[in-house]
């Protein structure tokens, strides 16, 4: 009975040093689509490897629930506040004074997804640019860290970010999908980047696999997430360089695989994205997996 207990022990410290410690700074939790199974959803990513998850708050009501789930699950999901840029034009008085309240509650950790977006223009951008700087005008008064959205709208977002430099937290541009050029002049900011399964999509040679590939993204200054249900990192994309496909491991796949689809993807799906991030840079997963970590530990002060 004792060698059996020994046994177990071994195979369950065995489990532990497959795994990398993760953190997805960046799921959509909230969504429709995790309505039936989200225990399973989130035992799901932690096994994985997957120890914190940052469910985004996209809206004043996306907030709320944000805030809520992670007072069901503490110290394992944290929430934003913020409302993206595709709902400026719902803004009201009333409506900011709800989410300031939310925004001001310890397991918020950043004011966003707040932002930017002129691909789609679903609101108008004088009123994107106005509520964007009243999320800004928050974060500073919260010392929260910015969690930033940007399409197709990068020299406006600069130049309204440079107005409040000199009293700007830190920032962080989430899902980056933008040219190499754009992220170059958000790190000189200072600012973060978050990389998603869009890797797997980017056929660019000015977008992020060339950053990656020639070194541009210090470790220091990225954090990786699954944007779920969304970003569905389809590792067997044709485009994907073979060095890429080589360096997924069985147990990554396995989780992808068998949990994530187009449709809908998992926080279990980070180890993948990782792997793929390490490929590209030339580095082990492992080292690009603490390193993350860690930026997102010091960046958002999770506990």
């Amino acid at each position: 009975m004792a060698a059996q207990v020994t046994a177990t022990k071994n195979n369950d410290m065995e489990k532990c040093y497959e795994n990398y410690i993760l953190i997805d700074v960046g799921a959509n939790l909230t969504n429709k689509k995790y309505n039936r199974d989200l225990d399973s959803v989130i035992q799901r990513a932690k096994d994985s490897g997957v120890q914190k998850i940052m469910v985004t708050g996209t809206s004043v009501k996306g907030s709320k629930e944000a805030l809520r789930l992670s007072r069901i699950y503490p110290d394992t999901l944290y929430s934003t506040a913020g409302i993206h840029p595709h709902d400026a034009k719902s803004y009201t008085d009333e409506s900011w004074e709800e989410l300031r309240r939310l925004a001001e509650n310890p397991e918020c950790v950043a004011i966003g997804e707040c932002g930017l977006d002129y691909n789609r223009n679903f609101s108008e951008p004088e009123d994107q640019r106005t509520v964007f700087r009243k999320h800004l005008e928050l974060a500073i008064e919260l010392n929260k860290p910015v969690f930033v959205h940007e399409r197709d709208a990068h020299d406006d977002l600069i130049e309204i970010l440079d107005q409040y430099k000199e009293k700007l937290p830190p920032v962080l541009v989430h899902c980056f999908t933008g040219s190499s050029e754009n992220a170059l002049a958000y790190l000189e900011k200072g600012f973060y980047i978050g990389l998603t399964g869009y890797l797997c999509k980017d056929k660019s040679d000015t977008g992020v696999r060339k950053l990656l590939e020639d070194g541009s993204i210090p470790l220091e200054r990225l954090v990786v997430e699954t944007d779920a249900p969304f970003m569905y990192p389809n590792t067997r994309a044709s485009k994907l360089p073979l060095h890429v496909k080589d360096g997924l491991t069985e147990r990554s796949m396995t989780f992808l695989h068998r949990y994530c689809t187009f449709q809908r993807n998992e926080p279990c799906s980070l180890p993948a994205i990782v792997e793929m991030i390490a490929a590209f840079m030339k580095k082990k997963p492992e080292e690009v997996a603490l390193a993350t970590s860690f930026n997102a530990m010091k960046l958002f002060g999770l506990s």
